[in-house]
């Protein structure tokens, strides 16, 4: 009983978050509960205060349970989008809290003792409180709540089932508001399986050159004038930035190198070689499994094949992010042989006997000795192992097709074999090693990371730009005088991804105050320091003129092709109808098949215009020239093809379906309705630094 009173707030915290609910907690007063609640506040929602605590304890939960879950720590910028959700997630509680104290929801005791005891009890009671079998454990949940030295905790759950209650409350009530009836079963059945069979006529804009029009400025002018509302951007900034890699220097590198070279003796002499992983934080747990070298990285494979010693530990080895040592356990015969090989593949898709006789003629300088096999696969082969000099690494049977499998488990070691034709095209074949056993392996793995050190120099480089930078008033001077590059782009408010920086939710905290001329401190990212400097504020407004000029001249001339050939067809149209249009020189006729899920034309590409027509004609009427995105048409429909009649099961599935999207969509638009008249204050800029 003890244990359990001294991890209840433990699980409960691992059970909420799991169950998604971060607000309840909040509504409940279960992060007061664990030491929050106090201090400053990062957000007032209607004069309702959001503790900046209350922030910090949610952001560092969700921050622990991500590396509980991976092993690793939250990368800077997934952890940046997760402290805006977070705050969104606790205004919006907020929003809902008001709302239900304004509608009188409540809950009763009576439902709360339902919740616990009743037929169905909540998760959090049947996943705490269950026996071996998995039913509650009715005995031990009595003895929990008569328990005077848990009733702290006991009150903390009954506060968290009250607010799950509550909000499940609300949710029905919203939910409520969503009728589906018969009719709209009928009619999104019917949207989903009517379909059309028709045949179109048309002329692509792409068919008749530009210089077959005339686009005059003012024409331009007239369509920036009449497109202006397309042009309207938020405020902006220009912003220069200067990174910093936090990838590992080659001092890191040899560092880690050393490292294990100084482990290898005592790692060799483990006995128990699981307890020396777990002791050494490896980074490759131990298993007991038996390896081939096709199951391997290439580079322990390498290291290990093709004659492994029982007992020798082999490394350093760097693979990717990784150095490791790995001891060879034990060795026994393999099933299968795998082997190691490289290719020059020239493609084709037939037999071509120039193709084949170039391969040779590189086979031959080959043999010869005059070139290396690499060097040519470099230099010829078609496939991406070329920039590795064709090598394909190790594998098993089943893993290439026929020919190829055949031709490389045939060949002696270093013999060139080919021209091999397949299904890809011809190739020249080298195996490099075969391995006939398969290997236990310890797998001791240390992450090739930068070390503090070096993360401290390079903030202290970034330090150094900015406060010189601050001091001459010459951003760009100061980091060409340091050896630095800038890059610039423009990010609008809201731009959560930045190009060149990608999730930058620190840039947009750092602009949303920012003046020209200011200077970030330093912003640490996934795989970078960088600073930023504001060069330039642009208002909200409208892109100018020229700013899209060359934007806008393209779509000038689609609307000048569109008149000219819209003009063309009608007169054909008028003339003698859908038969004539089709004789127009140039004209392409095709059949199509039409559904209401279609996005694509076949031959004309996406053209909406083109799928709404369709359903809107009777069968065998002409539909009149249409002009679309990229071409003007005219439709006939030559059948309409009637769903069958809808079964009981179809009728439920679907009735399901949209009570589900709607009630999402109510949802969706209460709460963005209540933001939207609501007054909510947001601080998070106030504490940037603490963050």
């Amino acid at each position: 009983m003890n244990k359990m009173r001294e991890n209840t707030g433990i699980v409960l915290w691992i059970l909420v978050f799991a169950f998604g609910v971060i607000w309840v907690l909040q509504d409940s007063g279960g992060l007061d509960a664990v030491g929050v609640g106090t201090g400053v506040d990062i957000a007032v929602v209607d004069g309702d205060p959001v503790p900046y605590q209350t922030y910090v304890q949610t952001v560092q939960q969700q921050a622990q349970q991500y590396q509980d879950q991976t092993g690793e720590t939250m990368p800077p910028q997934l952890l940046e989008q997760q402290r805006d959700l977070i705050f969104q997630s606790l205004v919006e509680n907020k929003l809902r809290e008001h709302e239900m104290n304004r509608l009188g929801i409540s809950v009763t005791g009576e439902e709360i003792y339902e919740m616990v005891t009743g037929d169905n009890p909540h998760q959090i009671i049947r996943t705490y409180f269950s026996d071996e079998q998995g039913n509650v454990d009715r005995a031990l949940l009595q003895n929990f709540i008569d328990n005077p030295d848990a009733s702290e905790d006991w009150i903390q759950i009954e506060n968290y089932l009250r607010s799950e209650r509550r909000r499940e409350k609300m949710d029905n009530l919203i939910a409520a508001t969503v009728q589906i009836t018969d009719r709209n079963v009928e009619e999104e059945y019917r949207r989903r399986n009517l379909s059309v069979n028709v045949e179109w006529a048309g002329l692509a804009y792409a068919s008749i050159p530009n210089d077959s029009v005339e686009v005059s400025e003012r024409d331009l002018r007239r369509f920036y004038d009449d497109h202006r509302d397309e042009y309207a951007r938020n405020r902006a900034f220009d912003i220069a930035y200067v990174s910093q890699s936090k990838l590992p220097s080659a001092e890191d590198s040899t560092a880690v190198f050393a490292e294990l070279e100084r482990m290898k003796d005592s790692f060799a002499a483990a006995e128990d070689d699981s307890l020396f992983l777990v002791r050494n934080i490896s980074r490759r747990p131990f298993s007991d499994a038996w390896f081939g070298a096709g199951d391997l990285d290439t580079e322990i494979a390498s290291a290990v094949f093709p004659n492994p010693e029982q007992g020798s530990v082999l490394g350093p080895v760097a693979v990717g992010s990784e150095a490791h040592l790995v001891k060879v356990r034990d060795i026994r015969l393999a099933e299968d042989v795998t082997v190691r090989a490289s290719h020059i593949l020239l493609r084709t898709s037939d037999e071509d006997e120039n193709i084949r006789n170039q391969l040779v003629g590189i086979r031959d300088r080959i043999q010869s000795g005059e070139v290396d096999f690499g060097e040519m696969a470099r230099q010829y082969s078609e496939d991406a192992s070329a920039s590795q000099g064709g090598d394909l690494g190790w594998f098993g049977p089943g893993r290439m097709v026929a020919p190829f499998e055949e031709a490389a488990f045939g060949a002696r070691i270093n013999q060139v074999v080919g021209p091999i034709k397949t299904q890809f095209g011809y190739h020249l074949i080298v195996v490099v090693a075969r391995a006939e056993n398969e290997v236990s392996l310890a797998d001791f793995a240390l992450e090739i990371d930068a070390n503090v050190a070096t993360l401290n120099q390079l903030q202290e480089q970034l330090e150094d730009l900015r406060y010189f930078a601050e001091e001459t008033g010459n951003f760009d001077q100061e980091a060409q005088r340091m050896g630095m590059t800038i890059q610039r782009v423009r990010v609008e408010e809201e731009q959560v991804n930045i190009p060149g920086i990608g999730s930058g939710y620190a840039v947009l905290d750092f602009l949303e105050t920012a003046a020209e001329g200011d200077i970030s401190d330093i912003i640490e990212l996934d795989e970078t320091f960088i600073t930023v400097h504001v060069d330039e504020i642009i208002p909200e407004g409208y892109q100018s003129f020229e700013e899209v000029q060359t934007e806008i001249e393209p779509r000038a001339y689609i609307e000048k092709k569109k008149e000219v050939l819209a003009e063309r067809l009608e007169r054909a149209y008028e003339a003698g109808g859908f038969d004539d249009i089709s004789s127009i020189p140039g004209v392409r006729t095709q059949n199509a098949f039409v559904t209401l899920e279609s996005t694509v034309v076949p031959g004309l590409g996406a053209e909406p215009l083109f799928v709404g027509t369709a359903f809107a004609l009777d069968e065998g009427a002409s539909s009149g020239v249409i002009a679309g995105d990229n071409a003007v048409f005219v439709l006939r429909a030559t059948q309409v093809n009637e769903p069958a009649p809808i079964t009981e099961s179809e009728q439920e599935n679907i009735r399901q379906q949209l009570l589900q999207q709607r009630q999402n969509a109510v949802r969706t638009q209460w709460i963005a309705s209540l933001r939207e008249h609501a007054d909510i204050e947001d601080f998070r800029s106030r504490f940037r630094q603490q963050q």
